[in-house]
């Protein structure tokens, strides 16, 4: 399948073409300013674009109002439909944000129940108690998502509001023609409905991703019984930061170990290093001459990589206590630098090499701070060499081998500079 080699690129939509804050249902076409992206996205190597929500919604994009209208503060469903033909123009595939937890206050079959009470035909999309009250006096109690009651919980068991989902899924499909889903916190949807989701969708696109948001690890189930095609690799994102910052490699090699040998084998995760929910690296990180490497090793270890918006450019964005603005900045003009032409030699070598997307992993050297290890398949073998001491060191190899970045042929015996990463070709 397509996204199994593919480079994906994360935009926070809303925020990234500067929408309110709030959505007060004037239509202004502000999705036409990711265009300035798609070009620049190309050139770079990036294969698919994942966006967080697009659907109508009442703040952030996570309350949602109406699944089949795009947000007002973006502008119109034909809008959407010509940002996506214009990424299918220049071979960019578009994935969207799935919310299916819960909805916004604004949602409008729930102000449905609000003036109708226990006449409301939507009644049942929620899990209401009229015989309670709310903290909004709304005259019955309903359940909020995990305590936050401007998200209100969706009952997923009720086959007329599954009709509506799957409906407006299969709207995006078929009239926007986007490419799949990340399911917004998968670990708390039904594993049935997310198998009703991947059963529904590849009915109507044979290579729709379907793509779970997963914290933890030990998830196997979200393959085998959700059906799911990837999910999101937390520990292997924490593995990068803090091996990094701990100047530990063994971390990241455990971790890629527990990955691919033990829990997953045989499957691709979706990894990561920054997204909009978690700091940039480039504020992760303590040591930010290290930014080389981390997207060295986004890049070159197994998974799915993407890449969040900015953050090829080495943007900060710090965690503030009540917002999640400063990860989500708006940034309507591509900004790219010497980090971002290092990160096109890396995408380009990905590509131009199968065995870094669905090549075996195999630890050839390790210690604190210095690894080496090949992703190799039937066509090639490649060695990888990191490097995130302050000091060279001295590979010994058994042969001469092929250096992808300088295409030139190097001795058995290579001086690997301090904080650096290298790639050969055995």
């Amino acid at each position: 399948m397509w996204f199994e080699d593919a480079i994906f690129y994360q935009i926070y939509t809303l925020n990234c073409v500067g929408a309110p804050k709030f959505n007060d249902g004037k239509i202004t076409h502000r999705l036409n300013k990711l265009n300035s992206f798609i070009l620049y996205l190309n050139n770079l190597g990036i294969d698919a674009i994942y966006l967080n929500p697009v659907c109508s919604s009442d703040s952030h994009g996570y309350d949602t109002r109406d699944y089949q209208l795009l947000d007002e503060r973006l502008g119109t469903n034909e809008d959407m439909s010509s940002f996506v033909k214009l990424c299918h123009k220049n071979n960019i595939r578009v994935v969207l944000d799935g919310v299916f937890n819960h909805v916004g206050r604004g949602f409008f079959a729930f102000k449905d129940v609000q003036n109708q009470k226990e006449n409301s035909k939507y009644k049942d999309w929620f899990k209401i108690d009229f015989n309670g009250n709310s903290n909004y006096d709304d005259g019955f109690f309903y359940q909020g998502w995990e305590g936050h009651y401007e998200l209100v919980e969706l009952n997923l068991e009720n086959e007329s509001l599954q009709n509506y989902l799957l409906d407006s899924i299969s709207k995006w499909i078929i009239e926007w023609d986007i490419d799949g889903l990340r399911l917004d916190v998968a670990y708390s949807l039904p594993r049935w409905f997310m198998a009703m989701l991947k059963e529904h969708t590849r009915r109507l696109k044979d290579d729709f991703f379907l793509l779970g948001e997963v914290l933890g690890d030990n998830a196997g189930y979200m393959f085998n019984e959700a059906k799911l095609d990837s999910i999101t690799d937390y520990p292997g994102y924490k593995g990068i930061w803090s091996s990094l910052n701990s100047q530990n490699l063994f971390e990241i090699a455990h971790t890629i170990k527990r990955n691919y040998d033990e829990m997953y084998r045989g499957r691709r995760l979706f990894s990561f290093i920054d997204n909009h929910d978690v700091e940039r690296i480039a504020s992760k990180l303590e040591d930010t001459d290290l930014l080389n490497l981390a997207f060295g090793m986004l890049l070159t270890l197994p998974g799915i990589p993407c890449i969040y918006y900015g953050s090829e450019w080495g943007i900060l964005g710090k965690k503030v206590t009540g917002t999640d603005d400063p990860l989500r900045p708006c940034i309507e003009i591509p900004h790219p630098n010497d980090l971002t032409d290092f990160i096109k030699k890396l995408i380009r070598i990905r590509k131009e090499h199968s065995s870094l997307s669905n090549g075996s992993y195999q630890q050839v050297m390790l210690n604190n701070t210095w690894m080496s290890f090949k992703r190799e398949n039937q066509d090639e073998c490649l060695l990888i060499i990191l490097n995130i001491n302050d000091q060279e060191i001295v590979y010994n190899g058994d042969d001469s081998m092929l250096d992808l970045f300088t295409n030139n042929i190097v001795d058995s015996s290579i001086v690997i500079e301090p904080k650096s990463i290298h790639i050969y070709k055995l």
